[in-house]
């Protein structure tokens, strides 16, 4: 594991591992013990145009490609990732503090979407249309945008990267990805081994690990780009749909969330402790989709309290590379004060702590919180990190009500035995996404994935990564005469 922290921790620019001329360094950190796993110098401005150019060249003969010979490069990645499976898994341990379980979500749903990939290499199609002019034949044509700026987080860095990456390229674009700073190498230059040792052209995958303290917004304005995709916050997302439109640029915007979990009067209570539990607390409840608000039925919400109370405790913490640990570390330092001081805001305003987790360096124990007031900020905001909020309601026209309250609307789930009510419920919920009886964390490659209101712009998945990743184009063709009036 160790190699991949010396020889990765390098800029992969125009298919050349090489260092970053910037004046300081990134530094990589195991979030649970401290270590430091790489130093990157960081890339420049000058760096960052080089990568876009490089992208731009190598792009014209990659969309020339027969779409078929595309192909083969993503099932040979397929392979390779399927090959060292173990070996990834310890560096997403080491640099992510993400569980085993973590992990093996991450690299299941990697694989998968690779696979979509691979088909999506074959999946644009053409149109003839009919024109209302004799003679006249209009052609469509679906094309490449060019090249595609991608930008990832750091919870699922390996995945969230792929699944903008590996479908750009499938469809015949380059590609420049700039992964987060606190996940430089399974966000960013490992995907680039992985690509490069399928034999990936160079230059049409570039890697650039920067900040923008060094590099400001030349990364959303260069003027090569034609789509950038990017995960992460809503204060950032919004700041990049910004830029990009003054730009005219797309940009693919997968942001926060604020989703909620809500138990219906006749549901299986046990069943929805197990979801409720899950999708608040997976990867420490560093993912978009977790559902931060728990509502139940004041009907049933004794009981359920009670069961999700218990099964919260038996969570263990600690050691992310311990097969048995469920609650690693948060990503770093600033989040774990960041999360320890929304909960004793919260408590301060009268909420009362049925778990209050303690806080040591990175690790943030499980906190259940409840007997919130209407107007408390925790309650609309998202929380990154093991803090469940359990609200009751009477009857589903508050319950709607509350789920709506909140500026996000990714995902969301309910529970009920009837599971036509749960499909009229989730129809008045304002979110891109609703399951009914399950949880709140799902993406499938062929589902559009993405959210209404600060949750985003744009979808992926499917027909809307073609979508978003390719422009149509209309050239039309004249077989008889066109009549001009002068």
């Amino acid at each position: 594991m160790s190699s991949y922290f010396t020889d990765l921790a390098q800029q992969y620019i125009d298919g050349e591992w090489r260092q970053g001329t910037g004046s300081w360094d990134i530094i990589d950190f195991n979030p649970y013990n401290g270590e430091k796993l790489a130093s990157i110098t960081i890339a420049t401005v000058d760096e960052v145009d080089e990568a876009y150019l490089a992208a731009q060249r190598a792009q014209k003969e990659w969309a020339a490609t027969n779409p078929y010979a595309r192909r083969a490069v993503f099932e040979k990645t397929l392979r390779i990732i399927e090959e060292r499976e173990a070996e990834i898994t310890e560096v997403i341990i080491a640099e992510l503090g993400g569980t085993h379980l973590k992990a093996g979500v991450e690299l299941h749903l990697a694989k998968e979407f690779l696979r979509e990939s691979i088909q999506l290499a074959l999946r644009p199609e053409g149109k003839i249309l009919p024109s209302p002019i004799d003679g006249k034949e209009n052609r469509l044509y679906r094309v490449p945008v060019g090249v595609v700026g991608v930008i990832s987080p750091f919870n699922f860095p390996f995945l969230l990267s792929l699944k903008s990456v590996a479908p750009a390229l499938a469809l015949g674009n380059g590609v420049v990805l700039k992964p987060h700073q606190n996940t430089p190498i399974v966000g960013g230059s490992l995907v680039a081994k992985i690509f490069e040792d399928a034999g990936l052209p160079g230059g049409l995958l570039n890697v650039v690990i920067t900040d923008i303290a060094e590099i400001g917004d030349a990364f959303i304005e260069h003027p090569v780009p034609k789509v950038i995709s990017f995960t992460g916050s809503d204060k950032v997302g919004r700041h990049v749909a910004t830029v990009c439109a003054s730009h005219f640029k797309s940009a693919v915007l997968e942001l926060g969330g604020n989703s909620a979990l809500v138990v219906l009067d006749d549901a299986d209570i046990d069943y929805a402790v197990d979801a409720a539990v899950f999708s608040r607390y997976v990867h420490q409840g560093q993912v978009c989709m977790a559902a931060n608000r728990v509502l139940v039925d004041r009907s049933i919400a004794d009981e359920f309290t009670e069961k999700f109370v218990a099964k919260v405790k038996t969570l263990k913490v600690g050691d992310p590379s311990d097969p048995q640990t469920i609650i690693g570390p948060v990503i770093n330092s600033s989040q774990a004060d960041s999360l320890t001081g929304a909960v004793d805001q919260a408590i301060a305003e009268g909420a009362t702590a049925l778990v209050r987790g303690a806080t040591t360096d990175n690790l943030v124990e499980p906190t259940v919180l409840t007997d919130l007031p209407a107007d408390s900020a925790i309650l609309r905001q998202e929380i990154f990190g093991p803090v469940a909020l359990l609200v009751t309601f009477d009857g589903e026209e508050e319950a709607v009500r509350i789920v709506n309250d909140t500026p996000y609307g990714l995902s969301g789930a309910v529970h009920t035995a009837d599971v036509e009510r749960g499909v009229a419920f989730a129809k008045q919920i304002d979110t891109g996404m609703f399951h009914v009886n399950d949880g709140t964390v799902h993406d499938e490659p062929l589902v559009p994935f993405g959210g209404e209101k600060h949750s985003g712009i744009g979808r992926l998945n499917g027909e809307t990564t073609v979508d978003a990743f390719t422009t149509q184009k209309w050239i039309s063709v004249q077989h008889g005469r066109s009549f001009f009036p002068f």
